[in-house]
């Protein structure tokens, strides 16, 4: 399986994902500043940042913010919202400097792209790895139990012209999304379906210790049709 996730992240898809505007991130840290001992200057480093929407909110918060992603595309419309320094890497791989943040985020399911688990695996430890002893690390990622009840089958439209469709991989641990796109073009988003707890799991096997648990970015319970799977934990 190709790595799909390094043709996708282009025009096209803030077109489809316009819906996930500035205000949603400003919820989500929001939440971050009501439940971590938040101060002014922290060190922010927000993995997978797409186009600067959840640094620029990071910043407006007090954060001195440093935002990487894999996708140029994305960063070059990052650069005309934020000031957060800007880094093109792979997850797997972070040019950052060991124990130098306070905070990683992780942010909109920027998360379970690999094929195979081991890369999930290394990309968890990586981006623990940034994090000072005693700071925080956030994983928000979809609700795989959600995903599962309330897949719908058959095409629906995304946008002018375009159509997606989600379905499970045939062994049932991805939920594919085939968007076709109105110039004829056929896109694919896999992402690994992992539950609440085997998060926590690779969270604990990176050196994160879960504290909170949400469901959505309101700060409610992480539940069986939450919309997210939201877990904040502290480096040890």
């Amino acid at each position: 399986m190709s790595e799909w996730f390094k043709q996708w992240f282009g025009e096209e898809y803030l077109e489809l994902y316009a819906h996930r505007d500035e205000a949603e991130a400003a919820r989500v840290v929001a939440l971050l500043q009501k439940v971590l001992p938040w101060r002014r200057g922290w060190r922010v480093l927000d993995v997978g940042c797409g186009a600067g929407r959840h640094a620029k909110a990071l910043e407006d918060a007090g954060a001195c913010c440093t935002g990487l992603d894999l996708s140029a595309n994305l960063l070059q419309r990052a650069r005309q919202v934020t000031s957060a320094y800007l880094v093109r890497a792979d997850m797997r791989a972070l040019p950052i400097r060991p124990r130098s943040m306070d905070l990683t985020v992780n942010l909109f399911t920027s998360f379970g792209y690999f094929e195979h688990d081991n890369e999930h695996v290394v990309a968890l430890q990586e981006m623990a790895s940034t994090v000072r002893q005693g700071g925080w690390f956030v994983l928000d990622f979809l609700h795989a139990p959600t995903v599962r009840s309330t897949l719908v089958p058959g095409p629906r439209s995304v946008g002018p012209g375009s159509t997606g469709e989600r379905r499970l991989s045939r062994d049932g641990r991805f939920v594919c999304k085939i968007v076709k796109l109105a110039d004829g073009r056929r896109l694919e988003e896999r992402v690994r379906l992992f539950a609440p707890g085997e998060l926590e799991a690779l969270l604990e096997r990176a050196g994160v210790r879960v504290m909170h648990q949400f469901g959505d970015y309101q700060g409610g319970p992480l539940q069986a049709k939450s919309p997210r799977t939201i877990l904040i934990g502290q480096v040890v």
